[in-house]
């Protein structure tokens, strides 16, 4: 079972999304906040999985939260701003995934159950212009630890920050889908990011791929 927080200031909202997620079998709601400070709090009352959090938050902004819940649940962060400068904060924060408040519900669903398994989503309503926006930076120098990964591992990389699925990968660079999990996971790891979308981020902040 899926345990979700709820985090919006708007009644309206946090019922809504209470009542979607709330019928899925695979997920329950074990508390709602009205503000980011009661965010925090409950979730660390209640240790949620995933926290289904609006970026703007009264009393404590959202990006304050996120960096507050590190290690205690997986934020989904939520806007009706379709590429909100507090995206990028957001997701410099730690945040799994953005979504616009007006997605299908069916979008929001799958995108508790991608954070919950530790993978990232972005609304692809806003995907190409989220990544061209970080490609508009100017790239910082590659950390240390990008010599760690090995020529496949850099591959597979790249091919994840120009938003290929495994399983196209998989078909691009002749390998098996299970090996593909395995060069993300090991990704993951030695470049210390949480998920496919911090891998996203760190290609296009570090230059590592075509602008």
């Amino acid at each position: 079972m899926i345990r979700v927080l709820v985090a919006d200031d708007q009644s309206e909202v946090r019922e809504a999304l209470h009542t979607i997620l709330a019928a899925e079998p695979d997920i329950a709601v074990v508390a709602e906040a009205s503000n980011g400070a009661q965010a925090v709090t409950q979730a660390l009352d209640h240790r949620p999985d995933v926290v289904v959090m609006d970026i703007r938050m009264p009393y404590l902004d959202g990006i304050t939260a996120i960096r507050a819940l590190a290690g205690v649940s997986r934020v989904l962060t939520l806007t009706t701003f379709d590429l909100d400068d507090y995206l990028f904060g957001a997701l410099r924060a730690g945040a799994a995934g953005f979504l616009l408040k007006d997605s299908d519900p069916a979008l929001l669903i799958d995108a508790v159950r991608a954070v919950h398994r530790g993978h990232g989503l972005i609304d692809p309503q806003v995907t190409g212009r989220l990544i061209g926006r970080f490609a508009e930076l100017s790239p910082h120098p590659a950390p240390a630890e990008q010599d760690s990964l090995t020529e496949r591992e850099n591959e597979v990389l790249r091919q994840v920050a120009y938003g290929l699925t495994n399983a196209e990968i998989a078909h691009a660079l002749s390998i098996g889908e299970g090996t593909v999990k395995t060069h993300v996971a090991r990704i993951l790891s030695k470049l210390d990011l949480r998920t496919r979308v911090h891998i996203v981020i760190y290609a296009y902040e570090h230059g590592l791929v075509a602008r």
